[in-house]
């Protein structure tokens, strides 16, 4: 087994939960997203992130709203919805849960 072929499926794993705490700050660009997953060193491309976006709009869990550019077109900036902040408490707690598992086997 590769280990860059886990550590790719493990960071796809957690890119919704990712986003999802990204917007729960603020509004974002999808640019600006990419930006913050990569100073955060989870690298994301364009090729993933817009299906994923989609998928969660989709879903109910982001709403986007255009904004005026000040460099060209106006830029479709995503929200996260009252359902998204629902469904992110959801995954925080699982996201406990799993830390303790995995902390539990590493110490055990």
């Amino acid at each position: 087994m590769n280990i860059e072929n886990a550590k790719s499926q493990m960071r796809k794993g957690m890119l919704e939960y990712c986003v999802l705490l990204l917007l729960k700050h603020q509004p974002f660009y999808a640019s600006d997203i990419i930006q913050r997953l990569k100073d955060a060193k989870l690298l994301v491309v364009e090729g993933t992130l817009y299906p994923l976006l989609t998928r969660l709009k989709n879903d109910g869990l982001l709403t986007y709203e255009w904004q005026e550019s000040p460099q060209g077109p106006p830029r479709k900036y995503y929200i996260i919805s009252q359902a998204g902040i629902d469904f992110l408490e959801g995954l925080n707690a699982v996201w406990l849960e799993l830390n303790q598992t995995v902390d539990y086997l590493k110490n055990n």
